[in-house]
């Protein structure tokens, strides 16, 4: 990024060289860019606290806002220029004597050093434990996707991978989107004290619902998606694992059902066949599914709002929802209607894991629940090990489940041992 003013300095002074009755210089030479140049280190000074510190202290400024702040730094810009900056850079009594000149430089670079001194002593010590949790909270990664399991947007190959004993007497598949790794932190913990191991596939942004999607970053459709999804599906049968975990970010045509929607009703038809369609492809194949509801939403970043508010010495719960805009309910209710009308599946709700009936909260139990607007971060995600283990392991099938065929090989997370070319058969046990 450094490059970038570099470079258009470079380029300012080559063009200084040239004719200067055209190009940059016959700009730049215009009376109210030649004005502007002379604020410029007034400019310079005043605008961090005006515009760098109102972002940090006023979230979500508008477009008036931030032209109010700019316009604050260049009226404050012209008082100092004209009352502080040209007396001191004029006054005869100082100019006369060089030493005497020195007196305000040192000044102003000691009140700079102290300055940085003071900001660095803040850093070291005056984050308290709930910032702390924050930085924590965004910085870790899920166990999937610290285990570098989730394959990125061009990626059309499956990369599953296994975290447990190559000993356990079962496994179960996570599948899905980065809304899907979020739940593997928990499902690994939850699957392990049972002996089970988990396999994943994963990609980023994409569903495993059988649905073509348009992706922003790309702009245009999310082929590679198709590809994965239906090799993942493939491989997944063919592993045989006695659960299949479903998650995924919630539609925006699932959002037809809330009042804000603009999707149209093929749209809603496509999203409700493809979500079936994944999931009767793994009940046909005698595969049992659970699928888990998406997370709430939030309308901006939970990490961002969070520390504003700490730092101004309010209450996290300034951050929160409430359930009518960040649960969609009723969307939720078509999506467990087409889940459980699926022989072998089931739907997992922890919804209330966030929310009561009127709010959804961002920080539970002295842990950030999110480490964006939509993603779980992973020290609250661990938190629910418990209530998962609690909603897949009351449902799977208590009979033994016989396989011993040889599915795909796959390689071993960096603890859990050798690979393996098959999946023991096992007695699923009860573990509510």
């Amino acid at each position: 990024m450094a490059l970038v003013p570099v470079a258009g300095a470079v380029l300012l002074l080559l063009s200084g060289s040239g004719n200067r009755q055209s190009g940059p210089s016959a700009v730049l030479s215009l009376p109210p860019l030649q004005w502007l140049g002379k604020l410029s280190y007034s400019l310079y000074l005043w605008h961090w606290p005006v515009i760098v510190y109102a972002a940090m202290l006023v979230p979500d400024l508008s477009l008036a806002d931030r032209l109010g702040g700019l316009a604050l730094t260049l009226v404050l810009s012209v008082f100092t220029y004209n009352f502080i900056e040209n007396p001191i850079r004029r006054n005869g009594w100082l100019m006369a004597n060089a030493a005497r000149a020195l007196v305000p430089a040192v000044l102003l670079t000691g009140t700079g050093v102290a300055g940085a001194y003071a900001n660095a002593r803040l850093a070291v010590h005056d984050i308290d434990p709930e910032q702390r949790i924050i930085a924590e909270s965004a910085a870790l990664p899920s166990t999937a996707r610290a285990g570098g399991c989730i394959v990125d947007f061009e990626i059309v190959t499956p990369k599953p991978c296994v975290f447990g004993s190559k000993n356990a007497q079962g496994s179960i598949a996570l599948f899905g989107d980065s809304h899907a790794d979020h739940w593997s932190t928990p499902l690994i913990g939850a699957a392990q004290k049972h002996n089970y191991r988990v396999l994943t596939w994963l990609k980023s942004s994409c569903r495993a619902s059988r649905l073509t999607i348009w992706v922003t970053k790309l702009k245009r459709d999310y082929t590679e998606c198709d590809q994965w999804r239906a090799q993942s599906i493939k491989e997944i049968i063919a592993a045989r694992p006695n659960l299949v975990v479903i998650s995924e970010i919630a539609l925006a045509s699932s959002r037809k059902l809330s009042p804000d929607a603009k999707i149209s009703d093929s749209q809603d038809a496509e999203w409700r066949a493809g979500l079936r369609a994944t999931i009767e492809a793994f009940s046909r194949a005698g595969l049992k599914v659970a699928f888990i509801r998406d997370v709430p939403f939030n309308d901006k970043p939970v990490d961002t709002c969070v520390a504003r508010a700490l730092w101004r010495g309010q209450t996290p719960s300034l951050c929160d929802q409430t359930r009518a805009y960040a649960a969609n309910d009723a969307a939720a209710a078509v999506e467990r209607d087409i889940v459980r009308s699926i022989p072998n599946a089931f739907y997992v709700d922890m919804t209330d894991q966030f929310c009561d009936a009127e709010t959804c909260r961002v920080f539970i139990g002295g842990k950030l629940a999110y480490r964006d607007r939509h993603h779980m971060a992973t020290p609250f995600a661990r938190t629910l090990e418990r209530p998962i283990e609690r909603a897949l392991f009351s449902n799977m099938v208590t009979a033994a489940v016989k396989y011993a065929g040889g599915g795909p090989r796959y390689g071993w997370s960096s603890s859990s041992g050798a690979s393996s070319s098959s999946i023991s058969a096992a007695t699923l046990a009860d573990g509510s």
